[in-house]
């Protein structure tokens, strides 16, 4: 579960390719400091079975990642909210805090298991069992139209630098197909959930829903990669789940 789900229908990295998936030959993640704007509202999503991804602080309480990191494939069910752990400020094995998780919403449409599952229903809102740290402010989520060449960035603990958070800082939206926004950020399995980020002026607003996060927003959670070396990777844009962050904060929740 440690991983960027693979796109059904576009051609994959192999195994015995020396690329990883969602990784070109250029490689351009670069690791980045988990204590400073915006990669501290960035979390390490845990489970208790050893699965791992990332996930975007978005509110006091809420977390969002990517569902089919919350998938249990031998019962063919989602893991109960008890399973789960969001760590903050991950870096070698340290963390300046650990925070269970007490509730989570998935898109209904979204099966894992299925055939043909629905990525663009790949998203997962956990509802936190405690505060986020007073030092580690939400991200705003934006819904703003994108177009393509906007700048980007995608930052999470991928597979093969696990204990450290690695960023593409350089890289751009492409368009979108299916649902889903295609971009051309880095990223590999255990990047799954990471915040897909691009420029705000920092406040939410007419295109935000959450508060300041450094300038920068989540337009998306990354869910899919695709093709290696020609690097075209997929996430699900903040606008399939922001009505149910919006309905949250309207009832009151954190």
């Amino acid at each position: 579960m440690a991983g960027l789900t693979m796109l059904a229908g576009v051609p994959v990295a192999h195994a015995e390719r020396p690329l990883l998936p969602g990784v070109g030959p250029g490689d351009r993640r670069v690791p980045v400091d988990a204590a400073a704007d915006p990669w501290r509202s960035v979390v390490r999503v845990q489970t208790n079975l050893a699965g791992r991804c990332t996930g975007a602080l978005v509110g006091r309480r809420t977390v969002v990642t990517a569902g089919h990191c919350l998938f249990n494939p031998r019962t063919r069910r989602f893991l109960q909210a008890s399973s789960l752990h969001v760590l903050f400020g991950y870096d070698r094995g340290e963390f300046t805090r650990h925070v269970t998780v007490a509730r989570v919403a998935t898109d209904p449409a979204y099966d894992p298991a299925a055939a043909v599952p629905m990525l663009a229903g790949d998203w997962a809102v956990l509802t936190l069992a405690e505060p986020a740290p007073d030092q580690v402010p939400p991200l705003p989520v934006s819904v703003a139209p994108l177009r393509p060449g906007m700048p980007l960035m995608l930052g999470g603990y991928s597979q093969d630098r696990a204990q450290i958070l690695m960023a593409d800082s350089a890289c751009h939206l492409l368009g979108e197909s299916a649902g889903l926004l295609v971009h051309d950020c880095d990223a590999t399995r255990g990047t799954s959930g990471g915040p897909l980020l691009v420029r705000t002026a920092g406040a939410a607003g007419a295109d935000g829903i959450g508060a300041s996060g450094g300038g920068w927003a989540v337009a998306g959670v990354g869910v899919a990669a695709g093709n290696a070396p020609a690097v075209r990777n997929f996430a699900v844009p903040s606008a399939h789940f922001a009505a149910l962050l919006a309905k949250d904060t309207a009832a009151g929740q954190p």
